[in-house]
């Protein structure tokens, strides 16, 4: 019975994209032990995941963390992260390890001199790579995602407006660069012309309340739910909802794995490192039009031209 570790720490997007692998190994490699390394944040969807035998959290501690996976006396590693940390349980752990490939010199390239050298193929792909020596294929089955029963919304829970239907757009971003301005969600709800249910988290709960209210004054219906549900929850209303808009973020690689329709948000950052919606309809929004795009991997807690184009230019045609 082989036993293998999947190390992937952060963030919601990247783990929920790294959901083929830990399916495929558990269905193809026969009598299979997959286990799976993270963070206590992300346990309350990792604890849901069928195909994970056993999860590992890294809470503080990387020594302690360390000690209990030796003794798990694992077979392989399958590093999905490959940063320092990850490099050092490796060392520690002295089995066999297959790591991700990261590309961040052509990730580089990219952002500095917009040459672009990067695969044209999905990260879930270059995930999957990390497995070629076990035989394994992608299953094409997508992202997995499992809300609990105790987690889904009752529709009916709802204001009445949103009982019938309803079009989610996750408004928050972990940087300003990835994130529409509150005047242009606001344009974006108005453009909708259905009920809108806003989601994010509770960082986003005051713009919610911003863009809720504007909307509000021009008689749209829109419903702030940032803050209000946890992540399984907000899962729960992407689900029922009739599409789906959202920034590169976590909740739309989740609304993927729920093979919801997506209107993909680009502002900073592009499609072509390999993170757009995964096995599932899509349409891509971005404004194609400026040199200085991307101007980062990540993103920024401000635009570095000031002039922030790339979102207040976007043509929102929907």
């Amino acid at each position: 019975m082989p036993k293998f570790l999947i190390i992937r720490f952060s963030s919601i997007g990247d783990i929920v994209l790294t959901t083929p692998v830990i399916r495929c190994l558990k269905e193809q490699v026969k009598d299979a032990e997959v286990h799976y390394c993270s963070k206590p944040g992300f346990k309350g969807f990792l604890d849901t995941n069928p195909y994970i035998d056993k999860l590992h959290l890294l809470d503080g501690d990387l020594n302690t963390l360390v000690k209990q996976l030796q003794q798990e006396k694992f077979d392989y590693v399958i590093d999905l992260h490959n940063n320092l940390r990850t490099r050092v349980i490796k060392l520690r752990l002295g089995v066999k390890s297959y790591s991700f490939d990261k590309l961040n010199f052509k990730k580089w390239l990219l952002v500095q001199f917009k040459k672009n050298t990067l695969p044209p193929t999905h990260i879930v792909d270059r995930y999957l790579d990390t497995l070629k020596k076990f035989n394994i294929v992608n299953d094409n089955k997508g992202l997995d995602y499992f809300i609990p029963e105790k987690d889904k919304v009752e529709r009916s829970s709802l204001p009445e407006a949103f009982r019938n239907t309803y079009v989610a757009v996750a408004i928050g971003a972990q940087h300003f660069t990835k994130r529409l301005p509150n005047d242009r969600l606001v344009e974006l709800c108005e453009r909708i012309q259905k009920p809108v249910v806003l989601l994010g988290g509770k960082e986003d709960a005051a713009n919610g309340d911003l863009i809720a209210e504007a909307c509000k004054a021009k008689g749209l219906q829109v419903f702030n739910a940032c803050g209000k549900y946890n992540l399984n929850q907000s899962a729960s209303l992407l689900e029922q909802s009739e599409k789906v808009f959202s920034h590169d973020t976590g909740l739309m690689h989740i609304a993927a794995a729920l093979k919801k329709e997506i209107w993909s948000i680009w502002g900073n950052t592009v499609p072509e490192f390999g993170m757009y919606p995964y096995q599932t309809k899509y349409h891509i929004l971005e404004n194609k039009g400026l040199d200085c795009r991307p101007c980062s991997k990540i993103g920024y807690q401000a635009c570095p031209k000031g002039h922030f184009k790339c979102m207040k230019e976007l043509d929102l045609k929907i």
